[in-house]
């Protein structure tokens, strides 16, 4: 079990920093870059609302990093004192000479984001997560990061807990690894996201418990094993579909904070809501939230409602809609993007024996 910890976000960070205009005349990011075929291996998606953090350590003695666990992805890396980028010295770096347990590499690693890349090179040693201890694991060490915005990043790297497929280089991801060495009970994870700011979140490897949600697990099968992707049968508000009427895909996201969807279906939600567009989001009278109906994502199914008060974001006296849309098309047709703010509501199992997701509504 890995503590996690919801930190300010980037998109607050670079607010406050009085930054987040320039960064977004540079280039609007796109929470579903990672998922289109011709993109890069491993985007950041949707960067600046990543928020829960965990931390993790490499080498012998460790060195301690705060990382994303991340859902969405398939790679771990983190800084290394060999990277001179702005971003990096800002942050905690590997330095391999310090660990005797490290073994060195030639093999490259590039991963893709939207103002900028991370490039650094593979190596191997012990990675401790939780209390599970895994010798020899890859890892991506970077060289650098170029971009303003991981500057301001409340993370030092990631930690992905996708599939193989997708992972850069061919890096084998450290669950496979937890996995092939038998150093978990059940080839499953799962994540409990607290809602608003209470403490309490966590990743747990190998096991469900069962104290954290109500109800019996709804299990999901995958529509493919690359993200954790699965069917979603209709969105409805006010008791009519208002998005994906025919069946979507969606891909349960960790890394990912909002729920993004095409900019259209998400353009009829905003409608419904009354929503503005503003510089950092669609604003809602929080006046007006109580008098909001539930959004309900149908999946196998089952109904996974969503009250206002999950899908708006209240901060500083505005009320934000947590849901972005996107225009980047994908091979998929209508995909969806289940981020933290439907993972606060229900907790989730990550199944790779059986290649489900489980979901349960979480306390």
């Amino acid at each position: 079990r890995v503590s996690l910890h919801r930190r300010k976000s980037l998109r607050r960070a670079l607010l406050d920093g009085g930054v987040l205009g320039r960064v977004l005349l540079q280039q609007t990011p796109s929470p579903a870059a990672r998922y289109h075929p011709t993109a890069a291996t491993e985007p950041l998606a949707n960067y600046m609302d990543l928020e829960y953090v965990g931390t993790i350590s490499i080498g012998t003695p460790p060195q301690e990093f705060s990382v994303i666990f991340d859902t969405g992805s398939a790679n771990l890396w983190v800084p290394s004192v060999y990277c001179s980028s702005r971003a990096c010295a800002n942050h905690r770096r590997f330095d391999p000479a310090r660990s005797s347990t490290y073994r060195g590499t030639t093999t490259s690693v590039a991963t893709w984001y939207g103002t900028g890349s991370m490039v650094g090179v593979l190596g191997y040693d012990t990675v401790t997560v939780g209390n599970i201890q895994v010798p020899n694991q890859v890892f991506g060490l970077s060289l650098s990061e170029p971009g303003s915005f991981l500057a301001r990043a409340p993370f030092d790297g990631f930690l992905g807990l996708a599939f193989p497929s997708i992972s850069s280089s061919g890096a084998t991801p450290i669950f496979d690894n937890m996995m092939s060495q038998g150093l978990v009970s059940q080839d499953l994870f799962s994540i409990y996201l607290t809602p608003n700011k209470q403490n309490g979140s966590f990743v747990l490897f190998g096991g469900i418990d069962d104290t954290y949600f109500t109800g019996n697990l709804s299990w999901i099968p995958l529509t493919a094993q690359s993200y954790w992707q699965i069917k979603v049968d209709s969105i409805t508000m006010y008791g009519r579909p208002i998005a994906c009427p025919y069946g979507c895909q969606a891909i349960v996201d960790s890394g990912t904070s909002l729920l993004a969807g095409p900019s259209r279906s998400v353009g009829n939600i905003h409608y419904e809501m009354g929503a503005r567009r503003s510089p950092s989001g669609y604003l809602v009278s929080c006046s007006f939230i109580r008098l909001l109906p539930d959004i309900v994502f149908v999946i196998a199914g089952t109904q996974f409602p969503l009250p206002p008060q999950a899908y708006i974001l209240q901060e500083d006296g505005s009320c934000m809609s947590g849901f972005e849309g996107y225009a980047l098309p994908t091979a998929t047709g209508e995909l969806w993007i289940l981020g933290d703010i439907f993972l606060r509501r229900y907790y989730s199992v990550f199944d790779r024996a059986n290649g489900m997701v489980g979901l349960a509504p979480a306390i």
